[in-house]
Parts: C-alpha cells; structure tokens; sequence
C-alpha cells in the first residue's frame, strides 16, 4: 500500500501597517524592518499607498499634485478608494495569500486620518468606501509613529529640499496638529492592533522599539537589538 504525504498547508503572510504623520519616519523605519525579516529568512514585500500597483500609482500623482482637492473632499476620497481598490486586489491579497509578508507605508487609518478626522469627510462616507475596498482585510500589526509637528515638518522640509511641498505637506499647522490627535485617538480605540512608537529619536532606536513590539504582538522571534 503506498505511503500517504501529508501535504503542506500555507501559512497565509502577515498584514504590518505603517502610519503617521508627514516627516514621521515611516519610510525609513519600514525598510529597516523589512531588511530585519528577510535577514531572518522571511519573505516580505514593501508597499505604500496611495501607489503600490500599476494603477494606484497613476492616482498617487493626481493626489499628490493637488488635483483631488481641486475636486471637493469627497472627491479625493473616492481617488484614495480607487487606488486602494486597485492595490489590494493586485498587490497585497495576492501577496498575502502566497504566504509573503507585506508591510504597507499607510492604509486605511491614513484616510480616516487625512480626509475624515483633519480634512472633515463624513466617517459614514469613509466607512462605506472602506467595506468596499477591502472587505474584511484589516492588518495583523499597526505602528503609528508619533513625532511632533514641529519636529515632523522639519524633517519633510529637509527630505525634499528645493522641491515644491507635496498636497498634504502643504497644509496648515492646524491641519497637522488635527492629524496627530486623530492618529492617537485610532490606536486609543483599537489597542490590539496599533501600536504607538515614539519615533522623536535616532532611527537605530525606533527600529528597536518597532521589532520588540512586533515580538510581543506577534510572538515574532526577531533578534531585537541587531543592527538593522
């Protein structure tokens, strides 16, 4: 009788969001921790939003240029939508379901951040575009990196140096002052997922505090403290 083989089941990937607002780091912190996982043999995918795919890229242009307020509020959340759609559908389900890591630079909660809390769209309105965009795709793991405006704005001032300040860096001091509350009041209101990371330090220590919370949250067993 022949011997049966027990076949592998796939483990689907882990869901990591990174958020906060302009000049935070997350750009920089979120290739860290990907260089980190792969070090430890795990397979991970870097990813943003708005962008991310084919055709969210091409929205991300339009948004950032200015365009999707030139349109009303609304408006430019149904161009956040579209590319999120977009993105999830092409990049990060197919992803996840081949067991890869995906680490996003914003998701969901940067709309409820930008558009709802501090660009006054009606969260019922957001809600709804959420559900149907993704479905019931939340992230495993969300770092919300917390700096504060000042220092925040300085540091987007120095990374684009000459160049024009982008559609949301341009915004009043209110705007992101609004922005950072909004962020703590969603990791308040979901604390099994996010994560606050005081990011106002050298990036070799937020990257500590970033892969001993995945550790904790995820039972991840990453060599916290290795330089990334």
């Amino acid at each position: 009788m022949a011997k049966r083989v027990k076949k592998s089941v796939l483990q689907p990937g882990r869901f990591i969001t990174f958020e906060g607002g302009e000049g935070s780091g997350k750009s920089t912190q979120i290739q860290m921790l990907a260089d980190h996982l792969k070090s430890e043999g795990i397979e991970t995918l870097v990813t943003r939003e708005p962008g991310g795919s084919p055709g969210a890229e091409i929205i991300r242009h339009l948004l950032l240029s200015g365009v999707g307020k030139l349109l009303g509020a609304d408006a430019e959340t149904l161009l956040f939508a579209a590319a999120r759609d977009d993105h999830v559908h092409q990049v990060i389900r197919p992803a996840l379901d081949k067991g890869i890591w995906v680490l996003c630079d914003r998701f969901t909660d940067s709309t409820a951040a930008y558009q709802g809390a501090a660009g006054k769209v009606d969260p019922a309105f957001i809600r709804a575009l959420t559900h149907a965009t993704i479905g019931r795709l939340e992230p495993d793991l969300t770092f919300v990196l917390d700096v504060p405006v000042a220092v925040g704005l300085q540091r987007a001032i120095k990374r684009r140096g000459r160049a024009t300040a982008d559609r949301f860096e341009g915004e009043s001091l209110s705007f992101h002052e609004h922005l950072r509350d909004a962020y703590r009041k969603i990791a308040a209101d979901s604390p099994a997922r996010c994560v606050v990371i005081d990011a106002n330090d050298e990036p070799v220590k937020v990257a500590e505090r970033i892969r001993q919370a995945l550790q904790d949250r995820l039972a991840v067993n990453t060599s916290v403290g290795a330089g990334a």
